[in-house]
């Protein structure tokens, strides 16, 4: 038993979703948002506040402006993309505290939460939806 809740407390040290990313944003706590995909894919659409490194681009010089007390939370396009673990590992290893946003820009849009970018379909209202878990 002791192993299985360790499981579940490291993986919930290590995973936020979309709820749990609104909340904390909205909570004032430091946290920052990274969109690890292509910088085509960021232009097109992001979670408002995120800044772009592509996972393969993250390195000492491109993260040296970073502040390594906040919790970045990484991620990509969602399931079938793994862009956000690439990204959370270098992080990591890095030195930074990471949390890897699960399900991605895709389950944040289902979540119904507000999006930008030149492909963004929202009217620019950011909107709460109750999480049914």
């Amino acid at each position: 038993m002791d192993t299985q809740i360790r499981y579940y407390e490291n993986k919930l040290a290590y995973e936020m979703d979309s709820t749990d990313l609104f909340e904390a944003i909205n909570s004032g706590e430091k946290i920052r948002i990274i969109d690890a995909r292509s910088p085509l894919g960021f232009e097109n659409e992001y979670i408002s506040g995120a800044i772009n490194i592509p996972h393969r681009e993250i390195n000492e010089d491109t993260t040296r402006h970073l502040d390594k007390s906040s919790l970045y939370v990484i991620y990509c396009d969602g399931i079938g993309c793994n862009a956000s673990t690439h990204g959370a590992l270098k992080m990591a290893k890095l030195g930074f505290r990471v949390k890897e946003l699960i399900g991605g820009i895709d389950w944040w849009k289902r979540d119904g939460y507000a999006t930008e970018g030149l492909n963004s379909k929202n009217t620019g209202i950011q909107m709460q939806m109750t999480c049914n878990c």
